[in-house]
């Protein structure tokens, strides 16, 4: 779990470093987002729990939330996507007509286990909206690039079988699918919450 976070909390420095590649104004009335400008995102072909084939063009026009993680991590990947997942609710409480903007998608980086039968065994217990998607392992490499995220297979389980070490980052695309920030889900669902309320509109 520390290696994890400690991946996260080194996210937004290597961002800032390594894609952060423009300088113009996101718009007239409001800061930029910490993100703008990073080359996170773009495309991917990947299998959902119903066994159809989904695009990140799918997405246009909304807002997306986007997780990496695995149906099998025995922590931090069911935390963070209960607490992204709660913060959308209570952002969409407050503001529904918004929230029925914003899509939420974990993509497995364990496509060897994370078949679409158990992507949908593990979303149900979220977000009613959560979408899941997996892929074959050269889509989820791909996918993972594309996203930043770093991932490998990690240690051996006493009962047989093994751990996915990753970043754990919680990003936020706007409907044009441009990164916006990151969630801060270590800081509990309201904190997700209220960065969804400064950048959502």
């Amino acid at each position: 779990m520390i290696y994890k976070r400690l991946l996260l909390n080194c996210v937004p420095l290597a961002i800032s470093a390594a894609f952060l590649t423009s300088c113009e104004l996101y718009s007239n009335d409001q800061p930029d987002p910490p993100l703008f400008g990073a080359s996170i995102g773009g495309s991917f072909k990947l299998t959902n729990s119903a066994n159809e084939v989904i695009e990140w063009k799918d997405f246009e026009g909304q807002y997306r939330i986007v997780y990496f993680g695995f149906t099998y991590c025995p922590d931090v990947c069911p935390t963070d996507v209960q607490r992204l997942s709660q913060g959308l609710m209570e952002f969409e409480r407050g503001a529904p007509n918004l929230g029925r903007k914003i899509t939420p998608i974990f993509i497995s980086i364990d496509p060897e286990r994370d078949t679409p039968e158990i992507m949908g065994e593990f979303i149900s217990n979220f977000h009613p909206r959560l979408v899941g998607l997996t892929g074959s392992t050269e889509a989820i490499a791909e996918a993972a690039q594309n996203f930043a995220i770093y991932y490998a297979r990690g240690q051996e389980t006493p009962a047989g079988g093994y751990l996915v070490d990753h970043s754990a980052v919680v990003y936020l695309f706007d409907p044009q699918g441009r990164p916006l920030a990151t969630l801060p889900t270590d800081k509990g669902s309201s904190a997700v919450a209220s960065e969804l309320e400064k950048w959502v509109s």
